[in-house]
């Protein structure tokens, strides 16, 4: 299964942690992570397999939304962060929309990643 992560600059530490606190499952389960480029290289740091895409102002969330239109991403993780404002604001509301259209989850916050994530272990 082909999961997305982004995570904006205020989020990425939070991503990193979120993912190593699920390490177990992530495996377990075969996850192909893909990311946008800034985040995937701080997962890459932090010991995980990530095929990156572009960072995401320069076009990594178009490139993530056209794999779930695609039908290859399968869930999208977007920490997303409430308190700064987004220069490429459109993009990530095109990603959400892409999301809504093709009934692709997505969690932009780690309470509802977690849900997610735990939504999958039952399932194995």
């Amino acid at each position: 299964m082909e999961i997305a992560i982004i995570a904006h600059d205020g989020k990425k530490a939070d991503m990193v942690q979120f993912l190593n606190k699920n390490t177990d499952l992530l495996q377990h389960v075969n996850i192909k992570l893909i990311a946008t480029g800034t985040t995937g290289s701080k997962c890459e740091k932090a010991g995980f397999k990530v095929k990156k895409m572009l960072s995401g102002p320069l076009g990594g969330d178009a490139q993530i939304a056209a794999r779930v239109a695609e039908g290859k991403t399968k869930m999208v993780l977007f920490f997303k962060d409430p308190m700064a404002s987004h220069a490429h604001e459109v993009d990530i509301n095109m990603l959400l929309r892409v999301c809504d259209v093709h009934n692709v989850p997505i969690a932009t916050n780690e309470a509802t990643a977690q849900l997610l994530l735990q939504a999958i272990e039952l399932q194995s």
